[in-house]
């Protein structure tokens, strides 16, 4: 960037725009050109010193452009795939808004008519002599005036064939400039070279003409509906309350909750946003959501380089255009379904939607049809593979594995059946022996302040330590970090406190399974200890209800009544007494596997080894 002149010797000021951001410029400067490449100005003097002194003010506004179209690009990422469902809305949205801008027209009248008015009256009273068609005298009551309506017809009749020829021929910069306000309305940065950016043209090309063809019968008095889209850009806004977005603001302050939860619950709300835009929960439909379920499905499992940061029209856009790759599971669909519902319905209790909106849960009965258990149970040659691998035979400790939580998370799974962020949550506290028969249990409670949650109330429960994991050196483990103080993490390197660190080993896990260990079936994973756990539980005892209360499981018992709502884990004590519970653990066992390779532990380690993840 530098003065410059012209053939006329006259300064002015050029700065090149980076090609990323010659789009954004050009909406900046609402230009008539659908990029900027330059912005340039002229300084008005053929003195050099003049122009140094203007130039710094032409450059500082050069920035502000430029600065504005960063901000903008920043807001709105460029897309280059919308679905069918995000065009289809959007000329709809498009048509709506002409048949209403047109039924304002003529119920309050275009506006000009007291001004053409009040011209002729100051021409009357100036002695000055005019013709014209129009009558001259009161403003209509209601409505349109004659005149108005008139020009109302000529200017149809002017569009009319025009947009149907470039409806004809494909010509979509006929309504380029729309194009770009409904993209703008719509929070979109649409490619303007993509097939999507095309279709959507000639959409709203199509609802262009359809318009001004419905405009033209109410021109002759055809009575014409307009259609009562909530969303329809330009017509009056009559309902009130807060948006998707607000509601999952309020729900995330609400009260403290997961990281992870708030992390899938913002992912799931992004991707309703994406197709759908940031609704008001009280605009939302069942058409909204079946919408969003069908693009889901569409979503592929496995997703790599651009499609790690796709939208959700261009991943359901790719898994058609890949109909054999493996899209996600029903599992994962309905947990995004719901969490969206979760939301919504947080929004309608919280008072987003007005009393006197009538409103229902528009993902209501939304949900598809599970397999029982998408995850499968370790058998026995996966179990031999698992604990004869050099991570428990040697302690070769990868940095993946963080530390002892690289043995003990499987070994704990393996004997106790719990959750993964279950034994993460452990402190040394956790750990106890009873005082009277001086068998050690583990306590699974709550601790919201300390980050420490369970799934469901009835994961709360106390599982005795089973005697494999004692000669494996569990609790001389624990005994080694509770000169760390009772209130010490179990497994610091996952606890807690240390954000995203349990996300980390959790992949690491899947990924020795499948590289180190062999097993292959990706059905299996961390999770399969605990089906496998239940599975030998069941063998150990035919107490139903004793089995949901060792698991933390909320189903079972007897007559639809769960002994996961109705026991805690002093309950537990109380109802079974310890020496049941200890019977029941000491049964678990896997036929089969042999655990004689196993290294004990009986102290605490740092990640060494070699230094793969």
């Amino acid at each position: 960037m530098g003065l410059i002149k012209d053939r006329l010797g006259t300064y002015y000021v050029q700065k090149r725009v980076p090609k990323p951001l010659q789009e954004a410029v050009a909406r900046v400067l609402d230009a008539d050109e659908p990029r900027r490449v330059f912005l340039k100005k002229s300084l008005g003097t053929k003195s050099l010193k003049e122009a140094k002194a203007a130039a710094p003010l032409v450059v500082a506004d050069f920035n502000r452009i430029v600065g504005e179209a960063e901000a903008l690009l920043k807001e709105r990422p460029v897309v280059a795939t919308l679905s069918d469902a995000q065009i289809r809305r959007m000329a709809e949205s498009y048509y709506a808004t002409m048949l209403a801008e047109d039924e304002q027209e003529r119920r309050e009248g275009t506006g000009s008519e007291p001004i053409f008015q009040k011209i002729a009256k100051q021409l009357d009273a100036a002695g000055v002599e005019y013709e014209t068609p129009f009558a001259i005298g009161p403003l209509p009551e209601f409505g349109m005036s004659e005149r108005e309506l008139i020009k109302q017809v000529n200017l149809v009749d002017w569009l009319l064939p025009a947009s149907s020829a470039a409806l004809a021929k494909g010509d979509i910069t006929i309504i380029r400039e729309q194009l770009d306000e409904l993209l703008y309305a719509f929070q979109l940065n649409l490619d303007r070279k993509s097939a999507s950016y095309r279709k959507l043209g000639m959409a709203v090309l199509t609802a262009h003409v359809r318009a001004l063809k419905d405009i033209e019968r109410r021109n002759a008095g055809d009575p014409i509906e307009t259609p009562q889209l909530a969303y329809a850009l330009g017509a009056p806004v009559t309902l009130e309350g807060g948006t998707l977005r607000d509601a999952f603001e309020g729900w995330k302050k609400e009260r403290e909750r997961p990281e992870g939860t708030v992390h899938e619950y913002n992912r799931a709300i992004e991707m309703f946003i994406q197709l759908h835009g940031n609704l008001k929960i009280v605009e939302m439909k069942r058409s909204h959501a079946r919408t969003f379920r069908e693009e889901l499905q569409m979503v592929p499992r496995f997703r790599k380089g651009v499609l790690l940061k796709a939208s959700l029209p261009e991943l359901a856009e790719h898994g058609r255009k890949h109909p054999q790759a493996a899209k996600v599971s029903p599992g994962t669909v309905n947990k995004q379904l719901g969490a969206v519902q979760a939301v919504a319905r947080w929004g309608r209790g919280a008072g987003l939607v007005p009393e006197d909106a009538p409103w229902s849960d528009p993902f209501e009965e939304m949900r598809l049809e599970e397999e029982q258990s998408e995850r499968e149970p370790f058998d026995a040659r996966d179990l031999q593979a698992i604990f004869n691998a050099p991570l428990f035979t040697e302690h070769e400790l990868p940095v993946g594995a963080k530390g002892d939580a690289g043995i003990w998370l499987p070994l704990l799974a393996l004997y106790g059946g719990a959750r993964q962020a279950e034994y993460a949550g452990l402190r040394v506290s956790d750990i106890r022996e009873d005082e009277e028969t001086h068998v050690s249990l583990v306590w699974f409670t709550r601790d919201t302040r300390a980050g420490r949650r369970l799934k469901t109330k009835a994961a709360e429960r106390v599982v005795p330590v089973h005697p494999q994991l004692v000669k494996l050196g569990f609790l001389t483990y624990v005994s080694t970090r509770r000169k760390e103080g009772e209130g010490a993490w179990l497994f610091p390197t996952v606890a807690p406190n240390r954000k995203g660190a349990l996300s980390a080993w959790a992949k690491w896990w899947g990924r020795h399974l499948r590289t180190h260990v062999g097993v292959k079936d990706r059905n299996k994973v961390y999770h399969s200890f605990r089906h496998g756990f239940q599975d030998a539980l069941r063998k150990a005892t035919p107490d139903e209800e004793l089995r949901d209360a060792l698991t933390g499981r909320s189903s079972g018992g007897r007559g639809g009544k769960s002994v996961g709502r109705t026991y805690g884990a002093k309950e537990m004590l109380r109802r079974w007494g310890i020496t049941s519970l200890k019977e029941a653990i000491e049964r678990v066992e896997y036929p089969g596997l042999d655990l004689s390779r196993v290294r004990p532990l009986n102290t605490p380690t740092t990640a060494r080894g070699n230094k793969r993840k």
